[in-house]
């Protein structure tokens, strides 16, 4: 007598979709599910796995014994293999058994579709039966507004491993410690959301995350899948988004992961010319193949559905569009057209997105895309790609690159700085500052910054005040808002005990200010990704190395001036012209933040209470202001 059962929870219309991948609910089907048939518990158990000769489930509760639970397969031409087996109950720690029908190798493989991992360098799958009861309720009717394209948004990167470690033991926290201190961290720093560096289960700590083995899990390095779901639930309580980094563009070769998975190329592409990518070492998925695109729609939608979550932030995007990325001539194939993009890919993005808002209208997906790939951000009924935002690289390189160069060299570069607003309003941007830009040797953001001390503090203030009031979403990794001074170490906690330090304090306050500025003054984001929210009052004085524009937002009333001095010199009476149809009727402004503040770590001088908008014409403008220009520092005013 067979120790599995046959038993099924595919319906022919289930196995209809998958074949055509179009099955979206996948983790409804697939992987392991505690359950009750006949009056008796037990686990359904189903994977794909067509190149399989035999598949049994091994675990604790069968000493790991192949063959006593051999699932059985679907008669379809499906590919999946499935049973119930009685007794095994969640907890239940397992793998599959699998005997290829290519040479008869025999692998041992995670579920790819397990809810919950072992804690590394332990392997193995678990049975997971959720049970968590969401006290979101009052986030997930409102979310639709907090993560609108036309509000605010505020983006703190982290690496939970090494955002805060415990003093004696020097471990991580816990899920559930972070839902205290990194919840009540964030909401005191005024960010509106979070995004965690990659958190399914991954086996490799220095990969960060980003090398997947368990898509569907939240790893357990830090506890149990409710224990996140409390994390990301207090967020919400908090008012604060939550988003999830999420790797589609590769996966490691760890002997229990996706590649190879049956004896064949089930997941990644069979051509190494678009299944192996040269510089992470990894197979690439096969984004042509049905199955796996629901593998990978399935599995974003899982985390927006199972978990709550607010957005998707897509990572390297660039290396799935482009079939030459990172390859040398002779090493990639065109398409059929003769070009470079991946065609497969180019689809797969459209029907990612398209899906995820279908059915999640109120989150957000965001591209990691580093090139000018036309229409990223655009929807897919327009000819874009349908993502909700991407990231604005060409500002971050530039912004980094001129903040590097001494302030006496600055005049000769002022295009590098205005360049990004030629080309701000082409996608919806959001300007990262992530993990990426304080690692290898490229020095944290403080240490990149010249001059003095004080002028390198003044320099980062200045330019976190330029990134904010610049249009766009924002996004900051830990640390940089405090002014860490080392690079960032995966494998240690940041600096906390530089905030026993002014300048460091500085800093702090000056992000936590900015955040507010931000979310309190709708001329800041209503209009982030629309060139009619932004104009320049004088971008081309290179001499005196100052910039002036203004953010609009719907009402002419809440107009933005901002001024910034990239030179550690003081301008007095520095005149500019502001155009009368805004100005001539509302003849006072008056400062809502300098970060040469004492409280930023700044002078405190040249700090402006109210400026008086005169008659007096200025480069080709009716009336115009005078302002005494702090050093290193940028400027916010508004209409009185």
């Amino acid at each position: 007598m067979s120790n599995v059962r046959v038993y099924s929870r595919f319906s022919d219309f289930d196995i209809d979709l998958f074949k055509a991948g179009k099955h979206f609910r996948l983790y409804e089907k697939l992987g392991s599910h505690p359950m009750t048939v006949d009056g008796e518990e037990g686990t359904y158990f189903a994977v794909w796995a067509p190149s399989a000769k035999t598949v049994s489930v091994v675990g604790d509760f069968n000493f790991w014994i192949e063959g006593d639970h051999r699932l059985n397969v679907r008669w379809d031409g499906s590919g999946i293999w499935e049973g119930f087996i009685p007794g095994v109950s969640a907890g239940t720690i397992y793998k599959y058994k699998i005997q290829s029908s290519n040479n008869n190798a025999k692998l041992e493989k995670a579920d790819p579709f397990a809810r919950r991992a072992e804690h590394p360098p332990k392997t193995a799958s678990v049975v997971y039966e959720a049970d968590y009861k969401w006290k979101d309720k009052k986030w997930m009717k409102s979310r639709i507004s907090k993560n609108a394209l036309d509000a605010p948004y505020s983006v703190y990167e982290v690496h939970l491993s090494s955002w805060r470690k415990t003093g004696e033991e020097n471990r991580s926290l816990s899920y559930t410690e972070m839902a205290d201190d990194l919840v009540n961290y964030v909401k005191d720093m005024q960010f509106t959301h979070v995004e965690f560096m990659p958190i399914m289960e991954y086996p490799y700590d220095p990969s960060w995350g980003y090398q997947l083995t368990g898509y569907f899990a939240p790893t357990s390095r830090f506890g149990y899948p409710e224990e996140f779901k409390l994390l990301i639930d207090k967020f919400h309580q908090a008012g604060i988004g939550v988003i999830l980094d999420w790797v589609p563009s590769h996966f490691p070769e760890d002997p229990h992961g996706l590649g190879n998975f049956d004896g064949s190329h089930l997941y990644e592409h069979p051509d190494p010319r678009k299944g192996w990518h040269p510089d992470w070492k990894s197979h690439i998925f096969n984004y042509g193949r049905n199955e796996v695109r629901a593998f990978l729609i399935s599995n974003a939608l899982f985390w927006l559905d199972q978990y709550h979550i607010d957005g998707l932030r897509v990572d390297a995007v660039a290396s799935m569009l482009y079939l030459d990325y990172s390859r040398e001539e002779g090493e990639w194939e065109p398409n059929e057209f003769g070009g470079n993009q991946n065609l497969d890919a180019v689809s797969f993005f459209k029907e990612l997105n398209i899906s995820v808002y279908d059915n999640y209208p109120d989150v957000q997906t965001i591209a990691e895309e580093s090139t000018n790939y036309a229409g990223v951000s655009k929807p897919v009924f327009d000819g874009g790609l349908g993502f909700g935002m991407k990231w604005m690289m060409g500002w971050m390189h530039d912004t980094l690159e001129y903040f590097k160069k001494d302030s006496a060299f600055r005049k000769f570069h002022q295009q590098d700085i205005t360049f990004s607003l030629t080309y701000a309003f082409t996608e919806n941007f959001m300007l990262p500052l992530s993990h990426d830009e304080v690692v290898y040797g490229k020095k944290s953001l403080l240490d990149r910054m010249p001059g003095t001390e004080w002028q390198r503090f003044a320099n980062l203030r200045l330019m976190f005040g330029y990134m904010f009031t610049h249009p766009g979403a924002k996004l900051i990794f830990q640390g940089g808002e405090f002014a860490q001074s080392k690079e960032w170490n995966f494998q240690q906690s940041l600096d906390w005990h530089l905030l026993e330090y002014e300048f460091h304090t500085g800093i702090q306050n000056c992000i936590r200010d900015l955040n507010k500025l931000y979310k309190n003054y709708p001329a800041l984001y209503e209009k982030q990704f629309d060139h009619s929210g932004f104009e320049w009052l004088e971008w081309n004085d290179s001499e005196n190395s100052v910039l002036t524009y203004m953010r609009k937002g719907e009402k002419p009333k809440e107009t933005l001036v901002v001024i910034c001095n990239f030179t550690p010199v003081p301008r007095e009476n520095y005149r500019i012209g502001v155009p009368s149809e805004i100005f001539k009727s509302n003849k006072q402004l008056s400062e809502i933040f300098n970060s040469n503040a004492s409280n930023y770590g700044g002078s405190g001088d040249y700090i402006s209470d109210v400026i008086t908008v005169s008659n007096t014409s200025w480069n080709g403008r009716e009336n115009s202001i005078e302002v005494n220009l702090a050093p290193l520092a940028v400027m916010v005013f508004a209409l009185k």
